[in-house]
């Protein structure tokens, strides 16, 4: 799962310096949305921001000052916003492959199982974001399967490795 979200965030670097974090950063954008979706069911988890945090550093390669830095872009960024709007445009400018714009969707819903539950407002925030990224909901609806399926056998490994103790 690292590598689909390592494969991810190449996408969105390989034309921006690291230490730049402009409004129009497709890394801020991404942290926007990933906020977004954290913060639709009213809560982000340990859970869900551990693994936000382990993706952007390990991907990024950044120091814990300017790793916050880019956090703090992106929750902001996100906190003014009154749609999705303009994220995914930004995203949809650098994503112009849509193979990348449905991996970013496979990212969120693996972000959202991370705490391993879904709720409607998180499913309802995919779909809007999907919606404005031209991604069909046949391929939003597969994403959410295989990250959920992800957590699932992540689980399995974890119960069967408890019940041999």
């Amino acid at each position: 799962m690292l590598d689909r979200i390592q494969a991810f965030l190449h996408t969105l670097t390989t034309s921006h310096q690291p230490q730049e974090f402009a409004p129009d950063d497709p890394r801020v954008a991404f942290v926007a949305l990933c906020f977004q979706v954290m913060e639709a069911d009213g809560t982000i988890s340990d859970r869900e921001r551990q693994k936000f945090s382990d993706l952007l550093r390990e991907r990024y390669d950044l120091s814990d000052d300017r790793l916050k830095k880019l956090i703090d872009a992106g929750h902001d960024a996100g906190s003014e916003a009154v749609d999705y709007y303009r994220f995914t445009s930004d995203l949809r400018r650098h994503l112009v492959n849509e193979d990348d714009r449905i991996e970013l969707l496979g990212i969120l819903w693996d972000i959202v199982y991370a705490d391993g539950e879904r709720s409607e407002i998180e499913d309802h925030v995919i779909w809007r974001i999907a919606d404005l990224l031209g991604v069909s909901a046949r391929d939003r609806v597969l994403q959410r399967q295989r990250a959920a399926a992800a957590i699932a056998v992540g689980e399995m490994a974890v119960g069967g490795e408890q019940a041999g103790k």
